[in-house]
């Protein structure tokens, strides 16, 4: 018996689900298409705006490598909208619509890219897995590199949210208690 109902209708096998998982990744690059010039735009660390530009393209490159695998099964992309990747982004458009100094609008903004980044990772990490189980070996080895890719966006984030982190104030004593 299968409890799952998802995209266009029931899912009784790997290869549906796994198709069902694409589709909601697919979903979420494009959505972040139209996220991410927005969040470079409100980024005011030239390291930030610059890393926000970079994976603007770099995200261009997974929604096609997507299409890619979407192909060799004679499948559409579309059908699905991804609700996880739609709060991520309001979150962040929160951020930016936020009466916060432009050092703590960063922070935050690299915050809110971590999380969606994390997300994606987490899918990408699935959808790899599902394709190696189905002997979906050019699948597994694209979605293995956008795996790779979203790890090292994440790690620049890292980085320059260390830079950024040290120019916003504390506002707390180490040490002092609430």
């Amino acid at each position: 018996m299968n409890i799952f109902n998802l995209g266009k209708g029931k899912v009784t096998t790997l290869h549906e689900l796994f198709l069902d998982q694409l589709r909601d990744l697919y979903s979420a690059e494009t959505q972040l298409l139209t996220a991410i010039p927005e969040m470079a735009k409100a980024a005011s660390a030239p390291d930030l705006k610059k890393g926000f530009q970079q994976h603007f393209e770099q995200t261009k490159v997974h929604a096609m490598r997507l299409e890619k695998i979407f192909k060799t099964f004679d499948e559409s992309p579309e059908g699905k909208t991804c609700a996880a990747m739609k709060g991520l982004i309001a979150e962040g458009q929160e951020t930016i619509s936020e009466n916060a100094s432009k050092e703590v609008r960063d922070a935050a903004l690299i915050a809110a890219a971590q999380r969606v980044e994390h997300y994606e990772m987490a899918g990408y990490g699935t959808v790899r897995t599902y394709a190696e189980m189905m002997g979906h070996t050019e699948a597994a080895d694209l979605l293995q590199l956008t795996l790779d890719e979203e790890g090292e966006t994440n790690k620049k984030l890292t980085e320059i949210s260390r830079l950024v982190n040290s120019s916003v104030p504390i506002g707390h004593e180490v040490g002092a208690r609430a």
